[in-house]
């Protein structure tokens, strides 16, 4: 049975849930979307902290830490911007690193750069 996580973050009009626990695992998925609910769409660093960010609230509501993260698949619309990501990335987690797997999509809002999803254990 899943149950759900309140995270603090504004619902959204799309039929989700910010994080679930099911198995006793966390499953999460967040972008840069900001504390009134809209989505950032400003330069690829911004947009990559806001992200993570919210992942971090996320966890921490769930009573975890990001020492907790197991896995990170990112997203993002431009593969270009995987450097600025690392960048940014390295200032969330340190070594031993989660397993991570990073794509090139084409992301449902205009101007949004990127979006992770997140296993927590």
């Amino acid at each position: 049975m899943r149950e759900v996580i309140d995270v603090g973050l504004p619902p959204l009009k799309q039929p989700f849930s910010w994080m679930v626990r099911a198995g006793g695992v966390l499953y999460t998925a967040h972008g840069p979307l900001r504390p009134d609910g809209s989505i950032d769409t400003g330069p690829i660093e911004r947009q990559a902290r806001l992200t993570f960010d919210n992942l971090k609230r996320a966890v921490e509501r769930a009573g975890k830490t990001l020492d907790d993260v197991a896995q990170v698949l990112i997203y993002m619309s431009d593969v270009a911007d995987m450097p600025a990501i690392d960048a940014v990335y390295r200032e969330y987690f340190r070594t031993p690193w989660p397993s991570r797997s990073s794509a090139g999509v084409a992301l449902v809002v205009p101007g949004m750069k990127i979006e992770i999803v997140a296993y927590v254990a």
